[in-house]
């Protein structure tokens, strides 16, 4: 299994994630498309923080349920868990040492109707 490193803008946060860049999601809610997020949900155990808690900044809206982590520094968000897998690390594909986006296969995400899509997904 592959290990990429990712990081903030400024390098204040830095992490390594195990696994193949795959199934990845590009959401059109209001927060990922002015972030330009590329979502990429990993399992907890494969996901490893090399910089102190104290570096991130945690920002929540509407159900509280999505945690955007940014850097108190550069204001980039290269991880957080997002509502619709909260048992995940979505790390932002973009944020990854080495990977160009734009050779990115990803899947549309409909988050603006976040209830409709999840609906669809589970069926």
């Amino acid at each position: 299994m592959p290990t990429h490193r990712g990081s903030c803008h400024c390098g204040a946060i830095r992490y390594e994630v195990d696994g193949e860049l795959d199934d990845l999601d590009v959401c059109n809610c209001s927060i990922c498309v002015r972030s330009a997020y590329i979502h990429w949900g990993v399992e907890p155990e494969h996901f490893r923080l090399l910089t102190p808690w104290s570096a991130i900044g945690t920002y929540e809206f509407g159900t509280r349920t999505a945690k955007h982590h940014f850097c108190r520094t550069c204001g980039i968000s290269p991880f957080r868990v997002s509502r619709s897998e909260p048992g995940k690390i979505t790390v932002n594909a973009r944020c990854l040492e080495g990977v160009d986006p734009e050779t990115l296969s990803v899947t549309r995400f409909d988050g603006v109707h976040w209830k409709e899509e999840m609906a669809r997904r589970s069926s």
